[in-house]
């Protein structure tokens, strides 16, 4: 499982709920946590259009089971993660963009 945060330096809530992603990827060792900012890392996230802060993209492997705006809250997060990694959810619908960002952070290495 893979769990990539899209987020911008400039954004308060961001910067609010990153220490609580931290906590949440801490508590899951087993799964992979990325923090992303939009601007700063722009040739990962190329054209992902973000409409509010923080944006989620949930995968297995290659497959996007998430992606969408969360509510920047601990136990809300860990709830959708801890949902999304017992389950078979089905593949979320999303841009290429979103659906390639695997491929491009796997390159990044």
């Amino acid at each position: 499982m893979m769990v990539v945060c899209l987020c911008a330096a400039w954004c308060d809530t961001c910067t609010e709920f990153r220490v609580a992603f931290d906590r949440i990827a801490a508590a899951r060792p087993d799964m992979r946590f990325i923090w992303l900012d939009i601007e700063d890392d722009s040739e990962l996230c190329g054209d992902i259009d973000v409409e509010n802060f923080p944006t989620l993209a949930i995968y297995r492997g290659d497959a996007l089971l998430h992606f969408g705006v969360s509510l920047p809250q601990e136990g809300t997060v860990a709830r959708l993660i801890d949902a999304m990694a017992a389950g078979a959810a089905a593949a979320a619908t999303a841009p290429d963009g979103v659906l390639q960002l695997p491929h491009r952070l796997a390159q990044r290495g």
